[in-house]
């Protein structure tokens, strides 16, 4: 049985474009999943509020979801940060500031553990559940070949290892749970929209085309594939 045959509720982390296509793909193919979109900037009554960086926010979070009539089944922490209009990928150790650093590890680093620690009280040890959460192939150590970028590849190998260590509890706690670090490509995303200039057009995936990848993947894994990391293409990714 995969996630498309799946009864319960499935939690979208993130209203961005990878978070609003995986919504609507997963709606779509499972028709017995109530899909609620999370996010601080709500557009209709039927998500929740969650500041990811607001510790109260996730109270208020966690009493949304113990509303919920049906088992939490599935959560896919979307969210991430690379640059604003005031923060930059670092290019080389000059431009290194310590309030970048915080920015980049509070959303990529710390959100998906404290989303984690909320949802932890929800699952069911005698039911299948995912939680993945999108990680980046630059926050591969083992894959670093051109350097840069220092906040964002390391919040997002910090985020690896959080999750890798989750894994290992989880699958102690809750045996039909699946931890999943995905990366889902280079989409043409308002998030990397300012690096997409050397990506070759046939490695530029829409929001779209990653969401059904990244679906397939966590339709298809079972318990043994927790903590694994991976690419879009189903690839192991060296930490």
């Amino acid at each position: 049985m995969t996630i498309r045959d799946w009864d319960g509720v499935a939690l979208i982390i993130g209203a961005g474009d990878i978070g609003k296509c995986i919504s609507e793909y997963l709606t779509a193919v499972s028709p017995n999943l109530k899909v609620v979109v999370c996010t601080r900037n709500l557009t209709n009554n039927k998500e929740i509020y969650l500041d990811l960086e607001n510790d109260h926010s996730f109270t208020a979070f966690e009493n949304k979801i113990s509303l919920f009539k049906k088992p939490l089944r599935l959560v896919i922490n979307t969210s991430g940060f690379l640059h604003s209009n005031q923060i930059k990928p670092e290019k080389r150790l000059s431009h290194i500031n310590r309030s970048n650093i915080i920015k980049n590890f509070s959303i990529n680093a710390i959100a998906p553990i404290m989303i984690a620690k909320s949802i932890e009280k929800f699952i069911r040890p005698d039911l299948p559940f995912s939680f993945a959460s999108l990680s980046a192939r630059v926050g591969s150590i083992g894959d670093n070949r051109l350097g840069g970028w220092y906040s964002y590849r390391a919040s997002k190998a910090a985020q690896n290892q959080f999750l890798k260590t989750l894994s290992i509890e989880w699958s102690r706690k809750f045996p039909f749970s699946i931890v999943s670090i995905l990366h889902p490509g280079t989409c043409d995303t308002k998030l990397s929209k300012p690096f997409q200039a050397g990506v070759p057009k046939d490695k530029l995936f829409t929001a779209s085309q990653s969401s059904e990848y990244l679906i397939n993947i966590i339709s298809e894994q079972k318990p043994s594939d927790t903590g694994k990391f991976l690419a879009w293409d189903k690839s192991l990714i060296p930490w």
